[in-house]
């Protein structure tokens, strides 16, 4: 190593001042390139991968928040429901409900029928398709809310609204209304 030294300053020796500057500064510039390409880049390359990571893990943090508010708010309103189901008395055959609320509402129902409702272990289902003909949209909002607004609770599912070819102002609707009791 020593030789190796040794043979270096002796070039360095036999160069003119104008040689040794210019060298001197192609050395530098060489170090500090090395310095900048093998320290300073990948330690900006390992700090932006950091924020990366951070922005990344704050935005799941966010997304994480707003998903245990939602399930909160989900968990709460499915309670509610549940005590409704287990606190309800004894209930009214369905049919017969929907019957007594379209004439409170009234409604003439076109048809209903018994669908198969799904399967589940805490609570039987109790499903009925209704179709209405030639009713208004008043009439229509005053039966839907009668049959949210019942004591017992009832869910209105697949809505399907149609005006009528032959007058506008009338609608044919289509839904399904379950009824929920504990097993």
């Amino acid at each position: 190593m020593s030789e190796i030294l040794e043979r270096l300053r002796n070039v360095w020796d036999n160069l003119s001042a104008r040689e040794q500057i210019l060298v001197g500064a192609a050395g530098g510039v060489l170090a500090i390139s090395l310095l900048v390409f093998a320290v300073v880049m990948p330690f900006f390359s390992v700090v932006e991968g950091a924020r990366s990571r951070v922005q990344t893990a704050e935005q799941s943090l966010v997304a994480m928040v707003r998903l245990q508010r939602e399930y909160g708010e989900i968990d709460r309103r499915l309670s509610a429901v549940e005590r409704r189901i287990q606190n309800q008395g004894s209930q009214q055959n369905l049919r017969t409900l929907l019957d007594t609320l379209a004439r409170e509402s009234a409604v003439r129902i076109a048809s209903m029928e018994e669908r198969q409702a799904s399967k589940n272990d805490q609570y039987v289902e109790t499903k009925v398709e209704v179709a209405l003909k030639n009713v208004s949209l008043s009439q229509t909002v005053k039966y839907l809310h009668n049959i949210e607004a019942s004591s017992q609770p009832l869910s209105i599912k697949n809505l399907r609204i149609r005006t009528r070819p032959d007058d506008s102002q009338l609608l044919d609707v289509t839904f399904s209304v379950s009824s929920f009791e504990p097993t």
